[in-house]
């Protein structure tokens, strides 16, 4: 994540080997984000792609899968030059990523790539695999001798969320993983920081004289933190039967956003600085007890119903999910920090499948004023002051204030004013992936979580996942697909005299 655009280089020459080329996530993201790149003239010059398939498969058909997934799934038209310049350097290679068998034969087949497209030995392992195959596949490289460093060639892992299950499993992956490479090896990608209203946090808040003297306990009434979908879980069953909405999106997503709306200002705009100030900030939110934790969080399950004229099964008849099932598709949280900046100042998270909007955003609501001025003006007339950081469906900023209504005596109404980035810059639509594959090549961190950071996130959680798994099915409410969640989500605010921010797109 370069600051001056005139500085944005090609990569070295290098080879991106991706474990589970066959998969959902290569075909819909990471490919058309590495064509994205192309069309940017911002791959190497000497590079190629390796696709590590576990059942035989022909590079020629690997090349028309990753085609027909690109057509289907890429966010621009597809120039038919950049496409092919592209997939002519896949090769796929067959084999079990554990078995030492195979890695052996992947590393001559591998070696002789190299040499042949004059990569120079440089190597990005992507593991678009399941969380259970990152350390096997980690532990056979290494064997392999496939992740050692020279000190002429880098060696860099990508491993996808979920880092862990729960505080445990994440310090366990984290020891593992920290015994077979360093940590600037390893890249934990969280697509969230990909998005150009993520990264812009840092900019609004570091670079603007206007908004960092007000960041702070002082001025700020309590933050919220929303991430609705409109999908239900679909396909996903399985493994969201046994994982759950807290673990699928508070400790990585959310707590991304977190970190960057609440983090310290970094003493320089590097990796190590940016990176320990998120992980400091993530280690101070307040760990609940379990009885706190109860009472500072609602989860909820929905049954079926309709969300734009279509038909959401009830959760718990989703093929793969078992029919006494207590895992929550909706959770809220209320968290605090305990630091200077933001004592007493809360921070409400909230996210769900089968909602009936889709959005991503944190709002920031301020102090009110005082209003000896306006006597004859009710409070609840008042606009609340909000600063709305959208970043889906649409990316942009908001700030909610209020003003005098034209006219001969003082009325007080509240307006917007809106910022959208499509308006202001002509960029084309991406994956979210682009910044975060160029920034693993280039060998920049900033973007990505560390050990202490993932591990300082579990520990949030943790509480909830502890009283939630006693409990059992007390307190999971049922809500119907299409709604806005459970109704103890608003009753989580209104008991502190707040309310959830009502939903307007910055559009």
């Amino acid at each position: 994540m370069t600051t001056d655009p005139s500085n944005q280089r090609k990569p070295e020459p290098c080879s991106m080997i991706i474990f589970g080329a066959t998969g959902d996530l290569t075909h819909r993201l990471v490919t058309p984000a590495l064509y994205n790149l192309a069309a940017a003239d911002l791959l190497p010059d000497k590079f190629c792609v390796v696709g590590i398939a576990r059942k035989p498969m022909s590079s020629g058909a690997l090349r028309d899968s990753l085609m027909k997934g690109l057509r289907e799934f890429a966010t621009r038209p597809v120039d038919d030059a950049v496409a092919e310049r592209l997939l002519e350097c896949v090769t796929c290679i067959a084999g079990d990523p554990t078995d030492p068998g195979s890695i052996d034969r992947m590393r001559a087949q591998i070696e002789q790539l190299e040499a042949t497209r004059q990569t120079g030995g440089n190597r990005l392992f992507y593991l678009a695999t399941p969380p259970d195959a990152f350390a096997p596949v980690a532990r056979e490289l290494r064997r392999a001798g496939l992740l050692r460093e020279d000190g002429q060639t880098w060696r860099r892992l990508v491993v996808e969320k979920p880092f862990g299950t729960d505080l445990e499993s994440a310090k366990a992956l984290n020891r593992e993983l920290l015994t077979i490479m360093d940590e600037h090896q390893i890249y934990r990608i969280d697509h969230y920081l990909g998005k150009e209203t993520v990264q812009n946090i840092l900019v609004l808040r570091f670079a603007n004289g206007m908004f960092e003297p007000i960041w702070n306990r002082n001025h700020i009434d309590h933050i919220q933190i929303t991430v609705d979908e409109k999908l239900g879980v679909g396909h996903r069953g399985s493994f969201y039967d046994a994982t759950g909405a807290l673990r699928d999106m508070v400790p990585n997503h959310l707590f991304q956003l977190l970190s960057l709306v609440a983090m310290e200002p970094p003493a320089r705009f590097d990796a190590h600085a940016v990176r320990s100030e998120k992980a400091e900030v993530l280690a101070a939110i307040h760990t609940w007890s379990e009885r706190d934790a109860l009472q500072n969080s609602v989860r909820g399950q929905y049954w079926g119903g309709r969300i734009g004229g279509a038909d959401i099964t009830d959760y718990r008849s989703t093929k793969d999910v078992k029919s006494d099932s207590t895992t929550e598709t909706y959770v809220a949280l209320k968290l605090v920090i305990d630091n200077w900046r933001w004592a007493g100042v809360p921070f409400y998270l909230r996210t769900g499948k089968a909602l009936g909007t889709k959005r991503t955003e944190v709002a920031i609501k301020f102090k009110q004023a005082p209003f000896a001025m306006f006597r004859n003006t009710p409070v609840e007339q008042l606009s609340q002051n909000y600063l709305v950081l959208g970043i889906e469906p649409s990316e942009g900023i908001a700030l909610q204030f209020n003003t005098k209504v034209p006219g001969p005596t003082i009325s007080i109404d509240g307006v917007e004013m809106k910022f959208r980035y499509k308006d202001y810059f002509k960029a084309e639509p991406s994956t979210g992936y682009e910044t975060l594959i160029y920034d693993c090549m280039i060998g920049d961190n900033i973007l990505f979580q560390r050990a202490d950071s993932v591990e300082a996130g579990w520990q949030a959680v943790q509480p909830f996942l502890d009283a939630w798994k006693k409990a059992g099915a007390d307190g999971l409410e049922r809500y119907e697909a299409g709604s806005e969640g459970p109704a103890n989500a608003e009753a989580l605010l209104t008991r502190d005299g707040r309310n959830w921010r009502k939903f307007g797109r910055i559009a």
